[in-house]
């Protein structure tokens, strides 16, 4: 009988060490057992730094690990599917950084492999885990704000270093594959269906050919999403839900501290309140939701198919900035 789960890490990424790393630690389920890098320098430094028992000098040496039980996956966004098959071949549960994978088919293909080889796997959508994110949906699905009207999603950052993943076309960067990809997920969500059709307006910069400047619509055929992204703007992130009978404002939709409570604000014809919710570790509460399904052999709590049908919607937008025209999902 298992009492927790042992995770490997694939990979010593920033976004593991600034984001991740904190949230897990004293976790009851999740127990983070090993570190890869493809420098096992790196890996070393990295396990001591961070506390973690084991390190490997290549993510293979990982997979072959009998006592890693699960693996968490931040590589660059077109190692995903690769490596996502890798440790399905291993025997180990995944849990994969968002974007899943670089398109539908690709997504499709990492899914059936690992069904094929009875590991769970999971995409790394943190924000749904954030009671900010489970209280706005129970909200709309209370009808406390009528029927859903629009969603409105902004997020944007201002990254312009070259050698950022972020900015290098072939490894999967621009403003879509990143953060356009929660604005998709999180209407999905909210929507509890799936969106019809596709319309995108894209501006790529010059030199890297990434998408820095984004914008979407989604036809949910009784209701419209629209989002905008960009990768060299001001910080920026937010959420409003517009329904027939009230709103929802989420301030820090995506990247909230750990540390305070969240605030939302609810408007309805009673009036405007806000509500604090928090403070939660999102990543720590994905994590233990995971393991807990690991442990207990039930399903994941976010299905393997919702990433792919969130890969077919990134898919629509980008054919849509090609002809121009709405593209269906």
């Amino acid at each position: 009988d298992m009492d927790f789960v042992r995770w490997g890490i694939l990979s010593v990424s920033n976004h593991y060490r600034l984001r991740v790393h904190n949230q897990l630690l004293g976790s009851e389920l999740t127990k983070i057992f090993g570190i890869a890098s493809r420098n096992s320098e790196k890996a070393s430094k990295a396990a001591s730094e961070l506390g973690i028992v084991r390190s490997y000098g290549s993510y293979e040496a990982l997979l072959e690990d009998p006592e890693i039980d699960a693996v968490y996956i931040p590589l660059p966004n077109h190692l995903h599917t690769e490596w996502i098959k890798k440790a399905a071949e291993a025997g180990k549960h995944v849990l994969c950084e968002k974007p899943f994978a670089m398109d539908a088919p690709q997504a499709q293909d990492a899914v059936l492999y690992a069904e094929s080889k009875h590991v769970k796997v999971m995409e790394a959508f943190m924000y749904r885990f954030h009671p900010q994110w489970v209280h706005a949906r129970e909200v709309v699905r209370a009808g406390e704000i009528g029927k859903v009207q629009y969603f409105h999603a902004q997020f944007s950052y201002n990254n312009r270093d070259p050698h950022n993943i972020r900015n290098i076309l072939s490894a999967g960067g621009g403003a879509i594959y990143d953060i356009g990809c929660y604005a998709c997920s999180a209407s999905r969500f909210i929507m509890s269906k799936e969106p019809r059709r596709a319309l995108s307006l894209i501006r790529r910069d010059v030199e890297f050919g990434t998408d820095v400047l984004s914008s979407g619509v989604l036809d949910f055929g009784d209701a419209e999403a629209l989002f905008t992204v960009a990768t060299q703007s001001f910080p920026v992130q937010k959420v409003d839900i517009v329904g027939t009978a009230g709103a929802i404002t989420i301030f820090i939709p995506f990247n909230m501290y750990d540390d305070i409570p969240a605030e939302i604000r609810i408007i309805t014809t009673i009036g405007s309140r806000i509500v604090r919710l928090g403070p939660a570790a999102q990543y720590r509460l994905m994590f233990d939701a995971f393991s807990k399904s690991i442990i207990e052999g039930n399903a994941v709590p976010t299905p393997p198919e919702d990433a792919i049908a969130n890969m077919r919607v990134i898919d629509a937008l980008f054919k849509s900035e090609k002809s121009g025209f709405w593209e269906d999902v």
